[in-house]
Formats: C-alpha cells, sequence, structure tokens
C-alpha cells in the first residue's frame, strides 16, 4: 500500500492534575467491565479497502480496554469511543456507516444533544478509507494532552498521553511497517507505548480486526489487566499462527522507553 505522510494533524493541550473522575482500582479480567466513563487511552483504526479487511488496536491504564472501546464491522469499518467512552455507541456507529452515513455524519449524530460531547474523543473510518476523529474539548486536568492524527486509510488519537510523540510515533509506524493491517496496527500501538502511551501506566491493550466476508471479528486479542500490557500483548500475538498475520517480525522491548518525569497523579 502507498504510504504518505499524515493529512491532518490536531492536538490540544490539558493542564495537569488529579483524576477526580478516574475509574476504580484496576480489576480481575473475569470481572464485569464498567459500561461507561472517563477511559483514558491512545488507539488507532485503520483499512486495506484492497482486501477489504478493517481493524482496530487501543492501549489504556483502564481494565479490559480492547472490549470497551474498539468496535469493528466486516465489510463496514471500525471505530473506537473513547475519554468519556459510550460502549453502545459501538454498534451504532457501524450500522450507520452500513446505512450509508459518512465518517463525519455518523460522528455529528452521535454527538448531537449528547451532553456529554465535549468529553468525547472518538475515530472513525469506513472500509473505503475515509476517516475522522473527534477531540475533546473539556477533557479534565488528568488528560494532560490529547490529540489525534489521521493519514491514509487510518486514525490515530488518544488522551491522558505522556505527550504528542505518542500519536506521532503511532501514524509514523502505521505508515512504514511492512506487513498486513494487523501487523500494522500492532507495530503502531509497540511504538506509541514506547513513546510514553498513557502517562499513568500500561496495564491494557486489544486489537479487533474484520474481514469482508469473514462473520464476526476475523482476529482479536486481549490483555486485560497487566504490568507491561502492549508488550505482553505483542508476545502473545508473536505466539500466534493466524492469516491476519504478515511478515513484520514483531517488536522486542522498547530499547529507550521515555520515562514519565511528571508529578504521580491520584487514579
Amino acid at each position: 500500500m502507498p504510504r504518505q505522510l499524515p493529512i491532518l494533524v490536531s492536538f490540544l493541550f490539558a493542564a495537569a492534575g488529579c483524576d477526580a473522575q478516574q475509574q476504580a482500582p484496576p480489576r480481575a479480567a473475569s470481572r464485569a467491565v464498567a459500561p461507561h466513563g472517563i477511559t483514558a487511552t491512545f488507539s488507532i483504526v485503520a483499512v486495506d479497502p484492497e482486501t477489504g479487511i478493517c481493524g482496530a488496536a487501543v492501549a489504556s491504564k483502564y481494565p479490559a480496554v480492547g472490549k470497551v472501546v474498539p468496535y469493528v464491522r466486516p465489510g463496514v469499518g471500525a471505530f473506537c469511543t473513547q475519554h468519556w467512552h459510550e460502549p453502545a455507541w459501538g454498534e451504532r456507529a457501524l450500522d450507520l456507516l452500513e446505512a450509508g452515513q459518512a465518517p463525519e455524519e455518523v460522528l455529528a449524530t452521535l454527538l448531537k444533544d449528547d451532553p456529554r460531547r465535549e468529553q468525547r474523543q472518538l475515530a472513525i473510518i469506513d472500509i473505503q478509507g475515509r476517516a475522522a476523529n473527534r477531540n475533546p474539548s473539556a477533557a479534565s486536568q488528568p488528560s494532560l494532552y490529547w490529540g489525534g492524527m489521521t493519514g491514509r486509510y487510518y486514525a490515530c488519537q488518544g488522551n491522558t498521553l505522556a505527550g504528542r510523540e505518542v500519536v506521532v510515533a503511532m501514524a509514523k509506524a502505521y505508515e512504514e511497517t511492512e506487513g498486513s493491517l494487523t501487523d500494522r496496527l500492532m507495530a503502531a500501538l509497540v511504538a506509541a507505548d514506547c513513546a510514553g502511551g498513557d502517562h499513568r501506566g500500561r496495564l491494557a491493550a486489544g486489537i479487533r480486526v474484520a474481514k469482508k466476508d469473514h462473520a464476526g471479528y476475523w482476529f482479536e486479542l486481549y490483555v486485560d489487566e497487566s504490568d507491561d500490557a502492549v508488550a505482553e500483548l505483542a508476545k502473545k500475538y508473536a505466539e500466534t499462527t493466524h492469516a491476519a498475520k504478515g511478515t513484520w517480525p514483531g517488536a522486542a522491548p522498547c530499547p529507550k522507553r521515555f520515562k514519565n518525569t511528571r508529578p504521580p497523579t491520584a487514579d
């Protein structure tokens, strides 16, 4: 797939502080995931129009984040709902895409009359490769930094990040990695994590991929609670045998992982 530089960059800043709205302490993977709330995270959605494959990958200090943020549907596209996430929007967004709405229209429909619209961070891409993302304008102080970036057939975004390097690294890795779409999503997640990721920690990560003419998720992989979720997810991916995998050799632990120097937050 031809590479090109990102075509849209949007970065927003928020001040540091304590997360008064943060979710409860990490729970075991076997417990139920909260239906909504602040999901501080970074994610990427992408499609390959030639093969009809679409996918999304995400990581966070939020438990089991891979099961509440990303949604994909064969022949339709991918969607992520984060910051103040709303899992009920996952299937609804894909329904609207499938019904013919453009990505920008889907976001407008979801946000219309939404009392938490300025707390939402959303990303969506259809199977043709048309992408849109939307940042919150009134995220709480602990979000520290949030932003988004779109390019050829992908969109990446995040909040509560170590800095803009996280989003830039995600986009760069997706564009420059050789391999399948699933390989490139994993490479993007690893690069973002190495750049600092969620500044609070590395608890959970997940990836979901769908393929045209294959019902449901074609490939999915999760780490619901870990001390180093993206590294663990990458290890599990390397050990997995699946047709979604391509030529990407995987990634070693970050040789120069970003070390957060910001004061700790209450979470």
